[in-house]
């Protein structure tokens, strides 16, 4: 059953969901710029201050699902208020910080808000016609993409030009700007589900996701086979048997455990994971063959000299192609069904990585107007795909329950990017050589480690456009479509 029943388009409200969504995704990537400079700036070690870009990684999928879920139960535009409001308090604890401590506490902050792209799009289910709501859902999981754009070059000017205090305060800033608009222009639909909130099952996701998620970004530094990491994956899985235990038998759980392993949406989730290997593998090769000395192309790498404000502009343009592709996977949906748009997505972004490995195990020597046409390929892919994935999701759910499997959703994409920092880390890691650099020498990966990395991605999109296809034409339950 369709519950969108005003005739109108809240073009507005839509455009502020979409710029909470751009805001959030800002607060990611605001932070790699800082990244050399943090040990000094905190007084810490480069080892402790590599936890400001892991605090947010784990709050931010811990609180995805609860979002969603609170969503349901007490109205999602509450949930949305309360995200940005944790965004702008993180922002001006970072900003205010006088060390390490203090600083993990405002970036911890900070990710509580990621769960605001998935509670947005089950927001617009409630808020927007029918006919136009693959466009809007399609724009909003597209503002990951201009986010993550604008972030880098957004963060190093400030940071450069200004402060990196100032860099925060205007991130608090914008995030209570994006605040009050969303008060003031995005209404109060669709009714909530109420009930008891799952507690137990909260803390029980809680906790497997810190230990999977820790021993996956701290494994290559800490050694896949120390007692530490070790241990990460048997509380892993142990927790893991608990939590589902207790979600099968709950009466209100946190997951719906039927819903989410059903044959649709489970399909769809696995295709989510493939996508956001994929989206971040991109995020961590590119940048790092553009800063790489150009020394490293003589000594049997790839490297482009260029510094992180020109990198990043270079990479700019893929995340606004990625907005802009939103819409032809709205239209796609609409023609062919999200299941093909996905799959075509996930095969423009396999031609992405087609072409990086052609850059790099090519006879002719590469360059940035290279990377800047696969960045464009691969946001291309990126729009598709991304706005395809909810639309397939809400295609095999009830309206009840739709900011919690969006949720789960957003969480499968964060494991994906969170598999792609531990794999394509440790193989970057892995085969390295020492060039002369413009402040001595420097330690880069390999072209085989590039070749390696960007293989294993491939193998992603492959995974991720079978999976697409895979999922069902047609819902079993033709009265829960909305689109």
């Amino acid at each position: 059953m369709i519950t969108s029943p005003p005739q109108h388009h809240p073009r507005l409200a839509v455009a502020v969901l979409c710029g909470a969504g751009i805001v959030v995704a800002l607060m990611q990537t605001i932070i790699v710029p800082l990244i050399p400079l943090l040990p000094s700036l905190l007084k810490t070690s480069p080892t402790n201050a590599s936890w400001t870009l892991t605090i947010t990684l784990l709050t931010g999928a811990v609180v995805t699902p609860i979002s969603g879920r609170l969503g349901d139960m007490v109205g999602k535009r509450r949930v949305l208020v309360a995200s940005m409001a944790a965004v702008a308090v993180g922002s001006a604890v970072c900003a205010l910080a006088p060390g390490l401590l203090v600083f993990l506490v405002g970036r911890g902050l900070q990710g509580l808000g990621i769960g605001t792209i998935a509670v947005g799009i089950s927001l617009m289910r409630d808020i927007v016609p029918a006919d136009r709501l693959g466009a809007s859902i399609g724009a909003m999981s597209a503002s990951l993409g201009v986010g993550g754009a604008l972030g880098l070059p957004f963060a190093a000017v400030i940071a450069q030009e200004v402060s990196w205090h100032a860099l925060f305060w205007v991130s608090g800033a914008v995030a209570l700007l994006a605040l009050v608009a969303v008060l003031a222009t995005v209404p109060v639909r669709g009714e909530p589900t109420g009930g008891r909130f799952d507690a137990v099952g909260a803390v029980g996701l809680t906790v497997l996701l810190s230990c999977f998620l820790l021993a996956m970004s701290k494994g290559a530094a800490w050694g896949w086979t120390s007692p530490t990491i070790l241990a990460l994956f048997a509380g892993f899985a142990v927790a893991s048997l608990l939590w589902w235990r207790w979600e099968r038998t709950h009466r209100n759980p946190l997951v719906d455990l039927e819903l989410n392993i059903a044959r649709p949406v489970m399909l769809t989730n696995i295709a989510s994971v493939a996508v956001g290997f994929a989206f971040y593998a991109m995020q961590m090769i590119p940048i790092q063959v553009l800063m790489d000395p150009t020394s490293a192309t003589s000594a049997g790498s790839v490297g482009m000299g260029l510094s992180m404000v020109r990198a990043a502009l270079v990479l700019m343009p893929g995340g606004l192609v990625m907005f802009a592709f939103s819409f032809v996977s709205a239209e796609l949906t609409r023609r062919y069904g999200p299941r093909i748009a996905l799959a075509l997505g996930a095969v423009v972004l396999g031609l992405g990585y087609g072409l990086l490995l052609g850059m790099i195990a090519g006879p002719w020597q590469g360059s940035w107007y290279w990377l800047l046409v696969i960045n464009i390929v691969v946001g291309a892919g990126l729009g598709v795909a991304y706005s395809a994935m909810p639309a397939l999701i809400m295609r095999w759910v009830p309206v009840s329950h739709t900011g919690e499997a969006n949720g789960v959703n957003a969480l499968m994409r964060s494991i994906g990017t969170s598999a792609a920092t531990a794999v394509v880390g440790m193989i970057l890691a892995a085969s390295r050589i020492t060039v002369a650099g413009p402040q001595g020498p420097a330690s880069v990966p390999t072209s085989s480690s590039y070749l390696w990395a960007s293989t294993i991605a491939l193998i992603a999109c492959v995974v991720a456009a079978i999976t697409a296809l895979a999922v069902p034409r047609r819902p079993a339950i033709e009265e829960q479509s909305v689109l």
